[in-house]
C-alpha cells in the first residue's frame, strides 16, 4: 500500500475534514451564529480526533479494523470492524450522490448523472490501483492551489464591496439552545469525528509516532476555513438567504463583480467543491478497500477495487430522489443511526478497554520482575 510523509497526511487530512461541507453551509440552522457553532465545534473536535489518536497509541501498528479484534477478541472485534468499511462504502455512495445532484444542478445540467459518476470513479479506480502514495502526492500539489484560491476569492469579494458585517448582528439572538443542538450531533460528526477513518491510514504514515501533531493543526486550518467561508457568506447573503440557500458557498461567489469585468466565477466555486469533494471519496474508497482486504486477509486488491466501484456508482445513483431527500438522510437520520455508535460509542469503548488492558500488562511485568 505505499507509505506517506507527515505532511502529505497533514493534507490528506485537510482535504477530508473539508469534503463536500465547503458548499453545504456548515451548521446553516444556526443562522448568522453558524461560525460560532463551527468554533466550537473545531476545539471539541481537535479533542475528540486527539482521543483517536490515543487509540492507536496503545495499539501501534495496527489500522482501524485491527484495534477491535485486538482489544475485543476476534467474537466481538471483527464483527464491529466490519461496520467501519461498510461505513466508508456508503459515504462513497454518498459523496457520489452530493456530487450528482451539485454538479447537475450548477455546472453540467445537460450530462447525464452515470456519465460524471463513471468518470469520477475510474479516475478514483486507477489512484486505488496505485496505493496511498498517489493519494499523499496529490494532496501535498493541490492544498497550496486550494488556499491560493481561496484567498483570491476573500480579495474579489472585498474589491466587490458585497460584505456587509452588519449581517453578523445581533449576536445569540436565538441563545445557547440553537447553538449546542447544531453541535451535537452534526457538528461533530459531520467533519472531525468522522476522521476516525483516517486511522487506516496513520499506519502507513512514515513516522506514525509523530501523525498528531500534523493532524491538529490540519483539523484546526480545516474548521477555520471553514468558519471563514461561513461568515463570508452571511456577511454577503445575509442569514436568510444563506439558510435558505441548498449551495450557498456557489452562490456567494457569484457575487464577485468588479468593474463589469470580473464576474461570472461560480465556475471556481463547482471546481473547489469537486475537488474536495473527489479528494474525500478517493480517501473513503481507500479505506474500504484496505479495510476489507486486511479483514479478509487478502494480498491482492484489485477485484475489491472494482467492487467498491460498481457498488459506490450504483448507490450513488439510488440512494436519493432529490437533493432535499439526500440532506434530510445526512443531517436527520445518518448522525444519530450510524456515527453516533461508530464514532463515538464503540471507539469509547475501546479507548476504555485498551487503556485497562494496558495498565493490566504492565503489572503483570512488574509482578514477574518481583518473582
Amino acid at each position: 500500500m505505499g507509505r506517506i510523509s507527515l505532511y502529505q497526511l497533514f493534507c490528506i487530512t485537510i482535504f477530508y475534514q473539508l469534503g463536500t461541507t465547503v458548499v453545504f453551509g456548515f451548521a446553516a440552522g444556526a443562522g448568522r451564529d453558524s461560525w460560532l457553532v463551527i468554533l466550537l465545534s473545531t476545539f471539541i473536535g481537535a479533542i475528540i480526533v486527539a482521543l483517536y489518536t490515543v487509540i492507536m497509541r496503545l495499539n501501534p501498528g495496527l489500522t482501524l479494523v485491527e484495534w477491535y479484534p485486538a482489544q475485543l477478541g476476534p467474537w466481538i472485534g471483527i464483527p464491529i470492524a466490519w461496520l467501519y468499511p461498510l461505513l466508508a462504502l456508503y459515504d462513497v455512495g454518498r459523496i457520489l450522490a452530493d456530487l450528482q445532484f451539485a454538479v447537475s444542478t450548477t455546472l453540467l445540467p445537460n450530462t447525464p448523472p452515470l456519465v460524471f459518476l463513471g468518470l469520477t470513479m475510474f479516475v478514483i479506480v486507477v489512484g486505488l490501483l496505485y496505493g496511498i502514495e498517489v493519494l499523499g502526492r496529490i494532496g501535498e500539489l493541490i492544498f497550496p492551489i486550494l488556499l491560493t484560491l481561496f484567498v483570491i476569492q476573500l480579495i474579489l469579494l472585498l474589491g466587490s464591496g458585497v460584505i456587509n458585517l452588519d449581517n453578523l448582528q445581533p449576536f445569540l439572538a436565538n441563545g445557547w439552545e440553537v447553538i449546542w443542538g447544531e453541535i451535537w450531533p452534526l457538528g461533530l460528526t459531520q467533519t472531525f469525528a468522522q476522521s476516525l477513518e483516517l486511522a487506516m491510514i496513520w499506519a502507513l504514515t512514515k513516522q506514525t509516532g509523530r501523525i498528531i501533531k500534523p493532524t491538529l493543526i490540519a483539523t484546526f486550518l480545516s474548521g477555520m476555513l471553514i468558519m471563514s467561508l461561513n461568515i463570508l457568506a452571511i456577511t454577503v447573503l445575509g442569514e436568510g438567504l444563506f439558510q435558505q440557500s441548498m449551495y450557498p458557498m456557489y452562490l456567494l461567489i457569484q457575487q464577485i463583480s468588479i468593474g463589469e469585468f470580473i464576474e461570472n466565477l461560480h465556475a471556481i466555486s463547482v471546481l473547489q467543491f469537486t475537488t474536495t469533494a473527489i479528494l474525500k471519496l478517493y480517501i473513503h474508497a481507500f479505506v474500504a478497500v484496505y479495510a476489507i482486504q486486511q479483514l479478509l486477509f487478502l494480498r491482492n486488491h484489485h477485484i475489491i477495487i472494482i467492487v467498491v466501484a460498481i457498488i459506490g456508482i450504483y448507490m450513488g445513483m439510488t440512494m436519493a430522489t432529490s437533493a432535499q431527500e439526500h440532506i434530510y438522510v445526512g443531517t436527520d437520520i445518518f448522525p444519530y443511526n450510524l456515527w453516533i455508535p461508530l464514532l463515538f460509542v464503540f471507539p469509547s469503548i475501546l479507548l476504555i478497554v485498551s487503556i485497562i488492558r494496558k495498565i493490566w500488562s504492565k503489572k503483570k511485568v512488574k509482578r514477574s520482575f518481583r518473582i
